[in-house]
């Protein structure tokens, strides 16, 4: 299943922030517990309406997202800095 399926964008579920199909694990939510150190099968654990495919997919949203982020950033002459 493509990505675009997986992840969806509704105003009247969790303020418009991109969730999970069919539920209401916000993307963020996902990156969240994977940052905390959970592994795939812990987030599973806790959310078990989750599959494999669907961690994968927020974490491919949220790589597009990046990769999006710093093309405008680039194209605006922002300078980052670390």
């Amino acid at each position: 299943m493509a990505t675009e399926t997986l992840i969806t964008l509704d105003r009247n579920k969790r303020g418009g922030r991109p969730t999970i199909r069919g539920t209401r694990i916000a993307v963020a939510d996902i990156l969240g517990s994977l940052a905390a150190g959970m592994s795939h099968e812990d987030i599973i654990s806790d959310f078990p309406e989750l599959r494999d495919a669907d961690i994968r997919a927020a974490l491919a949203y949220a790589a597009d997202r990046e990769r999006h982020s710093l093309t405008a950033a680039e194209r605006n002459c922002f300078s980052i800095r670390t």
